[in-house]
């Protein structure tokens, strides 16, 4: 029997909400990770990200599980967590047990919300953050568009999503458009920076062809992170935002943004024609049945025209435990 995919999940920061989308006093039920999780704001605003079942008796904390001040409140027993995942109170008990003041009671993440997101630090080892998420200064600045929204769920794992990326042969074949070039690449560490600039011809909204000069900038942070900034007939910027639900399944978001101008302008159309052309059959939709039915090849046979599959999964190995590295390979 073919396996799928041999890779367990990767570790990095991911996307678990939108920082505008969590209210103080919400509590909502999510699964990233292989996990039931609960994600809630306490009524001062912080944030946190829990296992789903009471350390008590094992109570659903996201099915009628409230808020009350700084603690999420199981609907149970009423025992009370911090965002770090201490029980802070057990209103019938005469003593907390004493295990419960030496370390947390759930399993919590490391959380941060920068990008107007909000990431959850993923790592199955449970080691603490040894990179940064990367800040945007065009989210939420007054001169960019609010972030337009996209999400799939989709059968497939981060490395195969950001691969594809690489995989300069099936532009073609996939989108019907001319291979991007990948331009010059670099790697450190943690990061991937690749830019590409040149001409390039473009069917504009009235189908008049238009030769522009473009810049395209992506960089892959860790396994849950990246980003394109392109300049052309108006600056653009996309979050790529990749989060395992399980071993074999992802949820994929793009956050555009782009500088504001007149609705009526050529800029503003040509910017909203830019991302339709990303989302749609020449973009992400002509992907989606691939990643769906897909193996991942190990040893994969490759031509001259494939793009740098194998570098680019050489960089990404270092997303994996020791113990499940060869299997990424």
């Amino acid at each position: 029997m073919v396996e799928r995919f041999p890779m367990d999940i990767p570790f990095g920061w991911f996307f678990v909400g939108y920082t505008d989308e969590l209210a103080k006093g919400e509590v909502r039920t999510v699964r990233y990770f292989d996990e039931d999780l609960v994600l809630f704001r306490t009524e001062g605003g912080e944030v946190g990200l829990t296992e789903a079942y009471c350390a008590h008796l094992g109570a659903h904390l996201g099915v009628g599980g409230k808020i009350e001040g700084e603690k999420l409140v199981c609907p149970f027993h009423s025992w009370g967590y911090n965002t770090k995942g201490f029980c802070t109170e057990v209103p019938y008990a005469k003593r907390i047990p004493p295990i419960l003041e030496r370390k947390p009671a759930l399993k919590s993440y490391p959380l941060v919300e920068k990008n107007n997101v909000i990431w959850a630090w993923y790592h199955p080892q449970g080691l603490e953050p040894f990179f940064d998420v990367i800040e945007h200064e065009e989210i939420g600045h007054p001169d960019w568009e609010e972030l337009d929204r996209y999400c799939w769920t989709i059968n497939t794992n981060p490395q195969e999503i950001a691969e594809n990326g690489v995989d300069t042969a099936h532009f073609k074949y996939v989108h019907g458009m001319d291979a991007v070039p990948e331009g010059k690449t670099t790697y450190e560490g943690h990061l991937r920076h690749s830019l590409a600039e040149g001409e390039r011809t473009l069917a504009m909204p009235n189908g008049e062809m238009k030769t522009i000069t473009s810049r395209v900038e992506t960089v892959q942070n860790g396994a849950g992170q990246k980003y394109t900034r392109i300049g052309g007939v108006t600056d653009t910027l996309l979050m790529v935002l990749v989060t395992p639900v399980t071993r074999e399944q992802v949820e994929l978001r793009f956050a555009f943004s782009h500088r504001k101008f007149p609705k009526e302008s050529f800029e503003y159309t040509a910017a909203r024609f830019a991302i339709a052309l990303v989302i749609g059959q020449t973009g992400v939709e002509g992907d989606i049945p691939i990643w769906n039915n897909k193996i991942h090849r190990r040893h994969p046979i490759l031509c001259d025209g494939d793009g740098p599959i194998m570098q680019f999964r050489n960089y990404f190995q270092q997303f994996y435990v020791p113990r499940l590295a060869e299997a990424a390979e």
